[in-house]
């Protein structure tokens, strides 16, 4: 249940919510001037990342989600993956966007709204949407949607409110998964099925590549079920944007350990493979327990896939020209953590190590 009593007719006039007030990444903030701060090794966020506000938080339950309706304490302390996210009005950071793309020669790559389950969501996110595209016509904007709070008309309002791009976070890889960290087994709102009906709508209607599913590693999946899920995705020209699961503090998850460094790299690898080399299912070698230990006959393609660095940086939706501008800086990892992604290309002393953690003696391409 929700964790603050004040009637929603009250709460505008209490709390600091949306539509007029959003959250930004710590990142985006910095982007825009709104907080101090540089980044590593010249990196710049790319895609200014938005989240809506409430006093309770989000009524889902995801066992790993900082947001999540029965994590502990007060929701206004809350972080969402694992980071603070500080609140500004909405008409304040819409036009600090429009003077970024204004001013920098580079713009803003992406702007994304992301969308939490509550009753107000759909309609603020529409308002949102609306001010930030009226501000600053020429940025990119994707929605990163609730998909229980949808159906077919709602996401044709969105597209006509000014977004291109549809982010689901799907989160789990297979409907087991799903249901212990999202659906009933976590005593949440969240279907796989409905899901996927929403996911294969916004495909008829925004077109392909235009709609991208979340997948987390590491809450529970093995690598044969990310595997047939990345196979399912290209298939329909639905984009898979990789997600390192790391846990927070407070969430029911926060005892669970990270995804050996091994895995993650291994998993991008084949992932990276399969959408842009062709992979076959029948090169990649399971153990007994479904995870990665090896991938035949594909000398070349992985010696490139390596060296290039790309497989291992941070997916995203792209910039105008096509670019990932989703980087997420410290999204999947803490400062002084390895890099799960790397929200820029690797430079030649990262791809060492890169190929120290995806343990070639293993992975005999």
């Amino acid at each position: 249940m929700a964790k603050v009593d004040v009637p929603y007719d009250l709460q505008a006039e209490q709390f600091q919510i949306s539509p007029d007030y959003v959250r930004l990444s710590m990142a985006a903030a910095i982007e825009l001037g709104l907080k101090p701060g540089r980044f590593l090794r010249g990196c710049r966020c790319g895609c200014i990342n938005l989240l809506q506000n409430y006093p309770e938080g989000c009524y889902a339950n995801c066992t790993y989600c900082g947001l999540a309706r029965e994590r502990p304490g007060d929701p206004e302390g809350n972080t969402f993956i694992r980071v603070a996210w500080p609140l500004f009005p909405t008409d304040l950071v819409a036009e600090k966007i429009a003077d970024k793309e204004a001013s920098d020669p580079k713009g803003v790559g992406r702007v994304c709204i992301a969308q939490v389950q509550d009753p107000r969501a759909f309609e603020d996110l529409i308002d949102m949407t609306e001010r930030v595209h009226r501000a600053a016509p020429a940025v990119p904007l994707s929605a990163l949607v609730s998909a229980t709070t949808l159906d077919e008309e709602r996401l044709a309002d969105i597209r006509e409110a000014g977004a291109d791009i549809i982010g689901v976070g799907l989160d789990a890889a297979s409907p087991d998964v799903f249901g212990r960290t999202r659906g009933r087994e976590a005593r949440g709102p969240h279907d796989w099925d409905h899901h996927w009906r929403i996911i294969r709508a916004a495909r008829r209607l925004y077109g392909p590549m235009k709609v991208n599913c979340h997948v987390i590693v590491g809450i529970g999946e093995t690598d044969r079920e990310l595997v047939t899920l990345f196979y399912q995705l290209k298939s329909e020209a639905i984009a898979a944007y990789l997600f390192s699961f790391n846990p927070e503090p407070g969430t029911t998850m926060q005892d669970t350990e990270l995804a050996p460094i091994h895995r993650q790299r291994r998993v991008q690898l084949v992932k990276h493979l399969i959408e842009n080399e062709g992979l076959l299912v029948e090169s990649i070698v399971f153990d007994e327990d479904g995870f990665i230990t090896n991938v035949e006959g594909q000398t070349p393609a992985v010696e490139r896939a390596i060296e290039s660095g790309v497989a291992f940086m941070t997916d995203g939706c792209p910039d105008r020209e096509g670019a990932v501008a989703c980087n997420r800086p410290y999204g999947s990892y803490r400062p002084g953590e390895a890099f799960r992604d790397y929200p820029f290309t690797p430079e030649p002393a990262d791809v060492d190590v890169i190929r120290g953690e995806i343990n070639l003696v293993q992975i005999e391409a």
